[in-house]
């Protein structure tokens, strides 16, 4: 009886299914990585906890002082010198190092990414949210390795004022155009302590250091200033995570009764987006605001009809909001005089920088009998 002479990927199918993924994965390596990317990014948009947690931040600074430190040893080491006689902690330092910075500012690009767009309609950030994207692509899939030091520190200095344009809102408890400014100007401290210690340290070198730290820095730094007075930035750390249209809004002990006929199967709607109105209806919009604990500020709910001539505004209500509940400050505001047609409703912050906003469609009818449901917030 003779003996079959196998390999051992014959005998072991687990053996057999690796071997088999890793040709898939060579033969496909961009697909995949974007597919994990992708899952990923959908996976910490819902696993990113709030940003007031002081764990978080505590990561945030930990990183930016990492890709800090690692890009400064660039600065005065740009070339991988020879590994041969150095220890095998420095050889792994070398030969990791583009890839250690990749990992940290990409965590940090997906964490304000997301931050941002959790900020914001999609429709009113959109320019600033695709120009997040496009560096947070640019840093997981692009040539990192050919991209100049000034461009790093470029990415660094993005991150570093993202993170100042969250935190310090925080520390105030409020948000506006004093506070903005105010986390620009502590965003600008590292970098500018950076550049007067390599002044120190090697006169001979400053001018390196203005071209390739200060001045792509600057360059970030603009570009913030602008989108904040064009009114493009988030308002960061506030967050809208529900809004919808109801027919009744009761507050019953530490709930929200929400009234509403919408069908089972228009399950993608929030309350009734598409309101039917009975003679004597009030039409309520009710929403959660995220804000961090100790956070005392004031936002405004703006109604607007669409007439001829586009949206036209039509009341406004300020709600002061305080911050710490966990699934976010419930408000809501209520319309007596209405007219039939398409409706929008924003959330803004009290400087006219929209949260959130919700569409809906109204239709005056008949009174007739009529069936609530209720959801509970």
């Amino acid at each position: 009886m003779g003996i079959l002479d196998r390999s051992p990927s014959e005998h072991c199918p687990l053996i057999l299914t690796i071997q088999q993924a890793r040709q898939y994965y060579q033969a496909h390596e961009g697909r995949v990585a974007a597919l994990f990317f992708a899952g990923g990014f959908v996976f910490d948009t819902v696993a990113v906890g709030r940003p007031d947690s002081w764990h978080l931040v505590a990561q945030q600074a930990l990183y930016l002082a990492i890709v800090t430190a690692v890009l400064t040893q660039m600065f005065f080491v740009p070339d991988e010198p020879a590994l041969d006689g150095l220890s095998p902690v420095k050889r792994w330092y070398y030969r990791y190092r583009l890839a250690i910075l990749s990992f940290f500012l990409g965590t940090l690009l997906n964490l304000y990414t997301l931050f941002f767009f959790k900020s914001s309609s999609l429709l009113v950030s959109f320019s600033f949210l695709l120009g997040m994207v496009a560096l947070l692509l640019l840093n997981e899939f692009g040539p990192f390795k050919r991209l100049g030091l000034s461009f790093k520190f470029a990415l660094l200095s993005l991150c570093g004022l993202s993170f100042c344009a969250t935190v310090v809102p925080i520390l105030f408890g409020q948000i506006g155009v004093t506070v903005f400014l105010v986390s620009m100007a502590v965003g600008c401290l590292p970098m500018l302590a950076l550049a007067a210690w390599i002044r120190r340290r090697a006169p001979d070198w400053f001018p390196r250091a203005r071209n390739q730290i200060l001045v792509p820095f600057g360059g970030v730094l603009v570009a913030f200033l602008a989108a904040y007075l064009f009114r493009v930035i988030p308002p960061v750390p506030l967050s809208i995570p529900f809004i919808g249209v109801y027919h009744a809004v009761e507050r019953a002990q530490d709930q929200y009764r929400l009234s509403h006929e919408r069908p089972a199967w228009r399950f993608w709607h929030n309350g009734d987006q598409e309101f039917r109105a009975q003679p004597g209806d009030r039409v309520f919009v009710f929403f959660r605001v995220f804000s961090p604990t100790r956070f005392a500020d004031e936002v405004r709910i703006q109604w607007f009809h669409r007439q001829q001539g586009g949206w036209v505004p039509q009341d406004t209500i300020p709600i002061k909001i305080t911050g710490g509940r966990a699934e976010g400050f419930r408000g809501y505001g209520f319309k007596t005089n209405y007219q039939p047609g398409e409706w929008k409703v924003q959330v803004e912050t009290a400087d006219g920088r929209e949260i959130g906003r919700i569409y809906f469609t109204l239709e005056v009818v008949p009174a007739s009998p009529r069936s609530l449901a209720i959801d509970v917030q």
